[in-house]
């Protein structure tokens, strides 16, 4: 096995075509795994998982829930992640409500195996956070936070998130079957180790 390498940080940034192609990957794939989920029934963690228990239980649709609710942090993310992460932000989470409106009905499953569509969703909406990640982009609430702790305190963004979804799935067990919340805790399991794995600055040197 080869000696690890030390890659210097660069100062190449995306073109606007780069940052176009990225956040379109990875937006699209996030909503392919997140209709994996919300065909299951199953919850997540992070904002998109508060989203969907207030969609559940309220009945209103994802996409508006998640659009809504992501307002307020964009406030947070001006100040502290700058302009243009605000507004790449602000339209990925737009582009996602779009998307979740749309996608599970062009993808519907009669028989989808739990399992499967559990480990499918962490994979695929994993790395598709890590295409929004690595274009100075978010889809807003906690992983503007998320984000923040790991450029200010050092602290991986998937830790992160593994602490909000604690208090969450804690939650969701006065809320959903026992079945439910084992089956969304598991696949977000998969999204975060996919993302502190994954999600270092060290290794991906393009801004």
């Amino acid at each position: 096995m080869p000696a690890s390498i030390h890659i210097p940080p660069s100062r190449q940034k995306h073109s606007l075509l780069e940052d176009l192609q990225g956040l379109t990957i990875g937006l699209v794939t996030t909503s392919i795994g997140l209709s994996f989920l919300t065909q299951l029934g199953f919850i997540t963690g992070q904002t998109a998982g508060l989203a969907l228990i207030i969609s559940y239980l309220s009945g209103i649709s994802f996409s508006w829930v998640f659009w809504l609710i992501n307002i307020p942090f964009y406030i947070v993310a001006w100040f502290y992640m700058g302009r243009e992460f605000t507004i790449k932000s602000a339209i990925s989470v737009s582009i996602l409500s779009v998307l979740m409106a749309h996608v599970p009905t062009l993808m519907p499953f009669n028989g989808l195996n739990p399992v499967f569509g559990t480990i499918a969703f962490g994979i695929l909406t994993g790395f598709g956070l890590l295409g929004v990640f690595r274009h100075k982009s978010s889809l807003g609430g906690l992983g503007v936070i998320a984000l923040m702790a790991q450029e200010f305190l050092g602290i991986r963004a998937g830790y992160v998130q593994l602490g909000f979804d604690a208090i969450l799935f804690g939650v969701s067990f006065f809320l959903f079957e026992p079945r439910v919340v084992l089956f969304s805790l598991f696949g977000a399991v998969i999204l975060n180790g996919v993302i502190a794995f994954n999600h270092r600055r060290d290794r991906y040197i393009a801004g």
